[in-house]
């Protein structure tokens, strides 16, 4: 991290259970990222937030697996976890929800949470299934349909409960909100997610409603070109009056949504890929 912006707070934070020591990662060996560090404990809300290309979809893909690391570890409840496949890192706690692709279009509702619990004994999922459906109950009556027939609320819903049938205690949401109503948006984010982390699990959000992440979110990292140039509570970061600089300079839209950190525009903010 930048020293001229430093990090400001003595905030007390939970110990990590997601704990990334200086990862680099990218693609046919070039970084995207470089020497990344950040944490997230248990009942904790952290968000990563920057502009398009900042490196935050290629960080999360380097924590869950799907990307090796150039450099650096990831260690999870102690555990380091850096070598593991993505299915590995799944069995050892993390759970994923990518932005796209995050639900089997084909497969019916009950029929996606079966995919997320298939190592369960069949007793073990169904009891599962009936804990999905007693956190989002609006899946209940719809068990039967196509998940491709669902409303974005709906198959966010799903890809989340899909996500939690292997009970992970991180949960990584990668733009939850994209492509969703903003009154939805608001619901995922301060619905959903707050349940998650009251649930006692850690919870790792990539977010571009800039606003209505550090509303849900206790501790934020700011990233531009790969690296992570600020890290504070989130109740700092509202009342930055040079929160939009730090998004590379860009002349940005108001926080979509904003309260008393309105005052800040974040390029983005209101949409768009990371």
């Amino acid at each position: 991290m930048d020293e001229d912006l430093g990090t400001t707070s003595s905030t007390q934070r939970p110990p990590p259970y997601l704990r990334v020591h200086g990862v680099s990662a990218g693609y046919n060996r070039v970084p995207i990222v470089h020497d990344v560090s950040l944490q997230v404990g248990l009942g904790e809300v952290v968000l990563v937030m920057g502009p398009n290309g900042a490196g935050k979809s290629t960080l999360i893909k380097a924590i869950t697996g799907e990307l090796p690391a150039f450099s650096g570890r990831v260690e999870l409840d102690g555990r380091d976890v850096t070598r593991l496949r993505g299915e590995e890192r799944n069995l050892a706690g993390i759970g994923y929800v990518p932005q796209v692709r995050d639900v089997f279009g084909p497969l019916s509702v009950a029929e996606n949470l079966e995919m997320g619990g298939y190592r369960l004994r069949k007793q073990a999922l169904a009891e599962r299934q009936e804990e999905i459906f007693d956190l989002f109950p609006q899946l209940l009556p719809l068990r039967r349909r196509l998940a491709r027939t669902l409303s974005g609320g709906e198959r966010k819903m799903l890809a989340i409960g899909r996500a939690l049938m292997a009970q992970p205690r991180l949960m990584v949401l990668d733009e939850p909100t994209a492509g969703l109503a903003p009154t939805i948006a608001r619901s995922v984010l301060l619905d959903i997610v707050t349940r998650l982390a009251e649930s006692g699990r850690a919870l790792l959000l990539i977010e571009q409603r800039v606003s209505l992440g550090l509303e849900v979110s206790s501790w934020g990292y700011v990233m531009t070109d790969g690296r992570v140039r600020l890290e504070e509570p989130c109740t700092d970061l509202r009342d930055r009056p040079d929160l939009a600089t730090l998004f590379l300079g860009q002349g940005g839209v108001r926080l979509a949504g904003a309260g008393r950190g309105e005052q800040a525009g974040v390029p983005g903010a209101a949409g768009g890929g990371a």
